[in-house]
């Protein structure tokens, strides 16, 4: 591609080594989110998440910044609530059966965080900022985003964040929780592979129940005790480290 010729806004994706890679790419609005973007997520993370081959997920964005929020001026095109269409998105994103990870670098604001607070994990490369920013705008933020932000931060954080509209800086976002992780610039890439490594390395069943029973679901006990007898990886995992072995873990999301 001519380096010089406008790239469309897009969602990329990659799968490699059981990692799926979904890359924002508008790099002309530092990475905003068109309306048509917003649509086409859901999909997207429905064929990976049916996609035997991928064991984990990594959201992050093109170049050196992850996700500056909404296009306004997207937005602004006749057609659905464009709320409704960050929402749905958002909720996709949290309902990935599938460990998931936001490597943020740069801007993640507005509907970048609310992307970024949707995924499992969220490692950040020193000097991101980070902004939920609709008391700019008048927008009332949706109550699944308010909880999920409250849920993940606390609420006097997430009131903090919501009330003032301000940029959050990455020591700030890793002690409220915002954040799991920061990296030295240069690092962040190299730390993401080598976690996304272990992960699917790791049990999807193991990984698979945590997620359920982390987002407060209490109803499934039985049904993951039920998976956990079937699935052989308990014996499996049990047989390897007395074999001072890799475990070799075959139970997955598709069944």
């Amino acid at each position: 591609m001519d380096p010089l010729e406008p790239q469309l806004p897009q969602l990329a994706h990659t799968v490699a080594d059981g990692v799926a890679t979904v890359v924002i790419s508008h790099p002309a609005k530092h990475n905003a989110m068109t309306a048509e973007m917003w649509r086409a997520l859901p999909e997207l993370l429905a064929g990976l998440a049916a996609d035997d081959a991928v064991r984990t997920l990594v959201l992050t964005g093109q170049g050196t910044t992850f996700c500056a929020g909404a296009d306004i001026s997207s937005l602004r095109e006749p057609g659905e609530d464009p709320q409704s269409l960050a929402v749905r998105a958002e909720e996709a994103l949290a309902a990935f059966p599938k460990p998931t990870l936001a490597a943020v670098s740069g801007y993640c604001v507005g509907g970048g965080c609310q992307l970024a607070a949707a995924c499992d994990l969220r490692f950040a490369e020193e000097g991101a900022l980070f902004g939920v920013t609709p008391a700019k705008l008048g927008i009332v933020y949706p109550s699944s985003s308010t909880r999920r932000l409250a849920s993940l931060v606390g609420p006097s954080a997430a009131k903090y964040l919501l009330f003032s509209g301000e940029l959050i800086d990455t020591e700030r976002a890793l002690r409220t929780g915002l954040v799991d992780e920061v990296l030295p610039k240069g690092e962040l890439g190299k730390r993401v592979a080598e976690f996304t490594r272990i992960i699917a390395s790791r049990s999807q069943l193991t990984q698979a129940a945590a997620k359920e029973f982390a987002t407060g679901r209490t109803d499934r006990d039985a049904h993951w005790a039920d998976q956990a007898r079937g699935s052989g990886d308990t014996a499996e995992g049990v047989t390897a480290f007395l074999e001072r072995r890799a475990p070799r873990f075959t139970w997955s999301t598709g069944g």
